[in-house]
């Protein structure tokens, strides 16, 4: 169509009465003359429109899912992370739980034996000076620690310090062949020197062949000279067998250590000594076990059949 007046003057028209027909019909609402004919629309035109919204919902829906996807992709990563942030929380307070109660006998151990401690946290286990069963602490030179201090944990005696740095404390353990310490037997006061056997095997070698020791007694440390290296008192282990050779100078018997050395976290070298000696004061913090009791035998007797009785 070829843009000239009477086109210009035809669309102007046109434009018009469009304009004069949406008044009429805003107007008059529901009894616009135009209801009718947009009905006639709706018939014509309404299952042309929904065949359109059929073929195109589908992919309307695909970009919903796609973007709703997204949404709970995020919200199952977040709840992830939630999730992995408790069990590591868990599993913290776990170990917080484990360690407060190491601090606690720890505590306690000091408080028996009147030892003043340097807490420490073990940080490294083996050492470049060639033992077999050392472990590194981080407490040195700046935290008071020296050479030749008592090593000790809740349960009892750990081993003594070797060689110490500005910030770390290199410790023998009381399990090494190259240990050494004097002990007390409990109750009997008899003496001995224990030495390491690797693992969780102690030897006590008592000075008295005839001494009377038995399975289950239990043997503290004697102390040395100026309290170093080892403070009186302190738990090592109990008996766990006694050596029967008769006619020796000495008596040998195996202890089973009270500490775990493979499993050793917190520790606390005695940077002072007790002010006299607890002597076996520190194990009454530790009950012995309780002895099983011996299994009851019941016997049952069966009565004799009477002899007066006829045989069937």
């Amino acid at each position: 169509m070829r843009d000239t007046r009477e086109s210009r003057l035809l669309l102007v028209l046109l434009i018009a009465i469009a304009f004069a027909l949406i008044t009429v019909d805003i107007r008059k609402g529901e009894q616009s003359p135009m209801d009718s004919a947009r009905h006639v629309a709706a018939s014509a035109f309404g299952p042309v429109e929904n065949g359109v919204s059929a073929a195109v919902d589908p992919v309307g829906n695909s970009i919903a899912a796609v973007r709703d996807s997204g949404v709970r992709h995020d919200r199952i990563s977040r709840l992830e992370a939630e999730n992995a942030k408790l069990k590591q929380r868990l599993g913290s307070s776990d170990r917080h739980r484990a360690r407060s109660k190491e601090l606690d006998k720890l505590l306690k151990t000091a408080g028996a034996g009147g030892y003043g401690l340097k807490g420490a946290q073990v940080i490294g286990i083996g050492s470049a000076q060639g033992f077999s069963w050392t472990i590194t602490i981080d407490a040195g030179t700046r935290d008071g620690i020296a050479r030749d201090m008592t090593v000790i944990n809740g349960d009892g005696l750990v081993g003594r310090v070797t060689t110490v740095s500005s910030s770390t404390s290199t410790v023998l353990l009381a399990n090494d062949p190259d240990f050494s310490v004097g002990t007390r037997m409990e109750k009997s006061s008899e003496l001995g020197f224990a030495t390491g056997r690797g693992g969780d095997a102690i030897t006590v070698q008592l000075l008295n062949g005839k001494s009377e020791v038995k399975k289950g007694d239990r043997i503290v440390t004697f102390g040395s000279r100026n309290n170093k290296p080892f403070v009186p008192g302190v738990p090592v282990g109990t008996v766990s067998k006694v050596d029967r050779t008769a006619g020796d100078l000495t008596r040998s018997v195996n202890v089973r250590p009270f500490v775990s050395f493979s499993k050793l976290d917190i520790v606390g070298v005695v940077v002072q000594p007790p002010r006299t000696d607890p002597r076996d004061e520190v194990l009454r913090v530790k009950k012995p076990p309780k002895p099983k009791p011996a299994p009851t035998v019941t016997v049952t007797k069966t009565p004799k059949p009477d002899a007066s009785e006829p045989r069937s």
